[in-house]
């Protein structure tokens, strides 16, 4: 089925679903944003999952990274897609550095929800002062 939203529509939903997701912490808001049948091709450990892998993937992100943080540098929306290039921020509760890693996460809308999900992401660095 194709979506009904616009690709501004499309990407205020990403916007706000990471938002929620991830810099809020409400994992619940996956089993709203997602189809019933929400495919993740890359879920934990690369491996594909659908909403319930990924609720448990965050619970257990926001346990080791209490203070991650999401932020989208650049989004680019065509047909039934976004694509959203990231910055995740954490601190390590280990040795206190801050650190973070990079990526590409491309999302296909089904009506008005997120049907699947593709993403690509870097190792964790130290980040750059």
């Amino acid at each position: 089925m194709a979506t009904k939203l616009t690709l501004d529509q499309m990407k205020k939903f990403v916007r706000e679903h990471f938002e929620d997701f991830v810099n809020q912490r409400k994992a619940a808001v996956i089993r709203k944003n997602m189809t019933a049948d929400f495919y993740d091709h890359d879920g934990p450990g690369g491996k594909p999952t659908g909403v319930d892998g990924d609720e448990q993937m965050m619970i257990a992100m926001y346990k080791s990274m209490p203070d991650l943080h999401v932020t989208i540098e650049e989004m680019v929306a065509e047909g039934d897609k976004v694509m959203c290039r990231n910055i995740w921020r954490f601190t390590d509760t280990a040795s206190g550095q801050k650190m973070q890693f990079h990526g590409f996460v491309l999302w296909r809308f089904e009506e008005e929800k997120i049907a699947e999900r593709w993403a690509t992401v870097t190792s964790p660095l130290k980040e750059l002062q």
